[in-house]
């Protein structure tokens, strides 16, 4: 008989064993991405692993949904490089903790379903240009310091450093095809670990880098100004990686609704990971969100509760707390083949393969969010513009929809049936599709297929009215939905209309 149980009544009975050995599994993967994606970002190692602690441990007993899987991810991770270079340490502390309050708001508010609203192209571009940031990071790897001078390496600590990274990701390629009892990157890593051990290969490890052993977390309140330029610095990082996270995780959260045939919530979720963002904030963590490959690893061990989790974030604590001489002994070379992986495996390559198939203004949007990304290193920069150029795309796109059909019916009267929405980016052709001047006294504009959007359109309406009761002639709006004659009764003291019901229709008329 299987030994099952309930845990903490968040999930149906689960099987123990599984969640243990998954858990272990998920460890074992989450750490070198830990310890990788802080070196990545000029983080001290044990700021990653404290990250995966945290996020971990919170997400797994309050998050959105059982088997999801959250540590530093390195999609939250690059959106802080631009700021650690800048104002260092203290500030990504107190950034990863004002996202996390963004992040608890969205959930609170039920916002969670507008993170979906970032365009596809703007997606595309900032995960190819994450894959292209974190790809040419690793060529820091490959550079040794002489007599406080940075160089490329050369000669025999080249050629090892090389042949390690090779075989690391040859190793990520091929252990999949002999076994899947054990993740490639952690079998590469091993493997490589013990190579280097036992032929005594003298090549960069961890410890060169910093040291991974400590404590549990230590309260820390970052030190920084509390002041309006500090929030002003920080703010635009913080709604991008809060932003970035959520997307993240919704849509980690819609695969396992998926792979599980049940259903997570959302907002739940939104909560969780907001919370282990601001203690990742005051616990000297990098912050992060919901990981799909290790999510995807727990679920392959037959993880389906919330146990797995709490296994893998406490053996990340115990590994800080007592395995440090042996992590710190990991080849840097094997983390550095597996980030490549990581890069090659992060890149859309569906986006090449559709590129001919998508149009030109999201082709366009796609390029330059990577190019941004890439160049400036700031994915909070590259997000926005991307946003702006699909919103700015999207307007006049809808702008330009607007259209009007005229005709003169037998009692004299002429109808405007207009098609298109009526906003601030359609304002201009819509006026220009009437001829005030010529129209015979009585007009009626028919908004049955067309709806005003926002104040301009009521502005429009407005002048349009004017100028008609100025050659006093009669205008009439007809088939207004019933928000937009909320809308124009609202803007009474802009445009004094009437709203007159009859058998067919709504009319909204001058007075």
């Amino acid at each position: 008989m299987k030994p099952y149980v309930r845990l903490f009544d968040f999930s149906k009975q689960v099987n123990y064993k599984n969640e243990v050995l998954a858990g272990l599994t998920v460890a074992m993967t989450m750490m070198p991405e830990s310890l990788s994606f802080a070196i990545l970002a000029g983080f001290p190692p044990l700021v990653g692993l404290y990250a995966a602690f945290i996020m971990g441990l919170i997400t797994s007993i309050f998050g959105g949904r059982p088997g999801l899987i959250s540590g530093g991810a390195g999609a939250t991770v690059v959106v802080l490089i631009a700021l650690m270079k800048s104002h260092g340490l203290e500030y990504v502390f107190a950034t990863v903790a004002l996202a996390g309050l963004i992040q608890i708001l969205v959930g609170l508010f039920k916002l969670g379903k507008f993170v979906r609203l970032v365009p596809q192209p703007v997606m595309y571009g900032f995960v190819n240009g994450l894959a292209v940031i974190i790809f040419t990071a690793q060529f820091e790897q490959f550079k040794i310091v002489v007599d406080g001078q940075v160089s490329w390496m050369s000669g025999q600590p080249l050629i090892i450093m090389g042949s390690l990274v090779a075989a690391t990701i040859a190793l990520v390629i091929f252990i999949p095809r002999i076994t899947k009892a054990i993740p490639p990157s952690l079998g590469a890593i091993i493997v490589i670990f013990l190579v280097v051990l036992g032929f005594n290969i003298d090549t960069r490890t961890v410890k060169d880098i910093a040291s991974v052993s400590g404590g549990f977390p230590p309260f820390h309140i970052p030190n920084i100004p509390l002041s309006l330029e500090t929030l002003k610095l920080i703010f635009p990082y913080a709604v991008v990686m809060a932003g970035v996270g959520l997307t993240e995780g919704l849509l980690t959260l819609n695969l396992v609704d998926e792979i599980t045939s049940s259903r997570g919530n959302t907002n739940r979720e939104c909560i969780a990971q907001g919370g282990a963002n601001i203690l990742n904030g005051f616990f000297f963590g990098m912050g992060g969100c919901p990981m799909i490959a290790q999510t995807l690893v727990n679920l392959s061990a037959g993880s389906r509760a919330r146990l797995a989790g709490i296994i893998a974030s406490l053996t990340i604590l115990l590994i800080i707390l007592f395995g440090a001489p042996v992590i710190e002994r990991v080849p840097m070379a094997a983390l550095t083949g597996v980030m490549i992986m990581v890069a090659i495996g992060t890149f859309e390559w569906l986006s090449f393969r559709i590129i001919n198939k998508m149009p030109k203004q999201d082709v366009i949007v796609m390029i330059a969010v990577t190019a941004i990304t890439i160049w400036l290193h700031n994915l909070a920069l590259a997000v926005l513009i991307g946003v702006i150029i699909s919103a700015l795309v999207f307007a006049w796109d809808s702008a330009t929809r607007i259209r009007a059909r005229k005709y003169v019916d037998t009692t004299g009267v002429k109808h405007y049936e207009i098609y298109g929405p009526l906003f601030f980016g359609s304002v201009a052709n819509f006026i220009e599709k009437f001829d005030v001047e010529n129209d015979p006294v009585e007009v009626i504009i028919d908004f049955k297929d067309s709806r005003v959007a926002d104040m301009s359109g009521i502005e429009a309406l407005n002048k349009l009215t004017g100028r008609y009761q100025k050659e006093g002639k009669k205008l009439h709006l007809k088939h207004l939905s019933e928000d937009c004659r909320l809308l124009l009764k609202n803007a009474s003291s802009v445009i004094d209309v009437n709203i007159l019901e009859d058998p067919h229709y709504h009319v909204a008329a001058d007075k």
